[in-house]
């Protein structure tokens, strides 16, 4: 009898240590579990199947994170992306301030990133998200220094690249597991772009009126009335006749003042980032004390408006949505008159940065809104 509680007892104590043993070895396996993703560089990638910490380099890559509802997956930030002054107003951060206190910084400014801060932050992120992959650490080197693996995606546009924007959304979005939520933005800005364009697409040239806009800023900072943008998204996207539309490849240009006056535009938009010039060299300033501009007819008229500035770290896209409704109601109202122009633009932040919650949505219009003490989406005072 004994013998046989010996045998049964030992028979137990080895099934025990078995099924420890072999549910420890599936655990291991799952949590060593990888994929392969191709990257916009066309690099298949080894990362985590359940990747669950990143950090975001290079201009524009924590932006669409948070347009994917995963920002809270980072571990540690760029500063680049801890700066909060009204020139520097952006959606996503204005809705995240955490991002500007509670995060380790592991590198600068555009993808300067540090290999040893990055090994440093705890814990380690699963995968580096990259942007503009040109500038900055490269991205192979930088995944052979660290052993972590190096996502790139382009940020793409709205426009002429809406292609590379879908496909960094998607690439994201099986990164962090926001496969679905990827497909929710995509589909946003699709609705959208198609609702703006339906609106106009109608209209003949000969009876749209003409429109330039000024004061578009770049990497080197706020800019002044001079400085443009030919194929400005807001234009575009509402079929307006841009005087200074040109050649696609040209992003923002500097036009002459002869010019200008030469092409009289009917409406006149400023990037309200232009103040950040201060009072000599604003275009808002210009317009208000060059006796050359006060001869224009959108100045004769009354036609010179303030239009949200979206040129910050990359593209706010959801700004750019929030200009072109603004644009579109100015030159059409009757093709815009079912649109309230506050409503329209805190929706768009709720959805893109807010996760939905209207309140926050409100706040961020709010701040957008008066960032520059004269209030976007006004009639200037010229």
């Amino acid at each position: 009898m004994i013998f046989l509680f010996a045998l049964v007892a030992i028979s137990i104590l080895i099934s025990g240590c078995t099924d420890t043993s072999t549910s420890q070895n599936i655990q291991t396996q799952e949590e060593a579990a990888t994929v392969i993703i191709t990257d916009a560089l066309g690099r298949e990638v080894e990362i985590p199947e359940n990747t669950e910490h990143v950090i975001c380099s290079g201009a524009g890559a924590l932006r669409l994170l948070t347009y994917l509802e995963a920002q809270d997956m980072i571990v540690g930030i760029e500063r680049a992306e801890t700066t909060s002054t009204a020139s520097d107003a952006k959606p996503y951060s204005l809705a995240n301030p955490q991002f500007a206190t509670n995060y380790a910084i592991f590198g600068e400014t555009r993808g300067q990133d540090d290999p040893e801060k990055i090994l440093s932050l705890n814990p380690l992120p699963d995968v580096i998200i990259k942007t503009y992959s040109a500038v900055g650490y490269d991205p192979v080197e930088l995944q052979e220094k660290t052993g972590i693996p190096v996502v790139v995606i382009n940020t793409g546009d709205l426009a002429e690249n809406r292609e590379d924007l879908d496909a960094s959304f998607r690439i994201i979005g099986q990164v962090v597991g926001k496969e679905e939520r990827a497909e929710e933005v995509i589909a946003f800005f699709d609705e959208a772009l198609n609702d703006l364009n339906s609106r106009t697409e109608d209209i003949a040239d000969e009876d749209k009126p003409t429109c330039y806009v000024g004061g578009i800023g770049r990497a080197g900072g706020p800019q002044g009335f001079q400085s443009t943008e030919p194929t400005y998204p807001p234009f575009l996207f509402t079929n307006a006749l841009n005087v200074a539309y040109g050649d696609k490849d040209i992003n923002v240009a500097d036009v002459s003042k002869e010019k200008i006056i030469e092409w009289d535009p009917d409406y006149l938009f400023l990037d309200l980032n232009t103040i950040e010039c201060g009072e000599e060299r604003s275009g808002l300033s210009l317009l208000q004390n060059d006796d050359s501009y006060a001869l224009l007819s959108a100045v004769e008229n009354g036609n010179v408006y303030g239009v949200l500035p979206f040129n910050k770290y990359a593209t706010n896209f959801g700004s750019v949505l929030a200009d072109s409704y603004f644009v579109g109601q100015t030159l059409y109202p009757d093709k815009y008159e079912d649109v309230d122009l506050e409503s329209k633009t805190i929706e768009i932040y709720t959805f893109l940065v807010c996760q939905g919650d209207d309140e926050q949505g409100k706040e961020i219009y709010e701040s957008m809104i008066n960032s520059y003490g004269i209030p976007a989406f006004t009639k200037l005072d010229i």
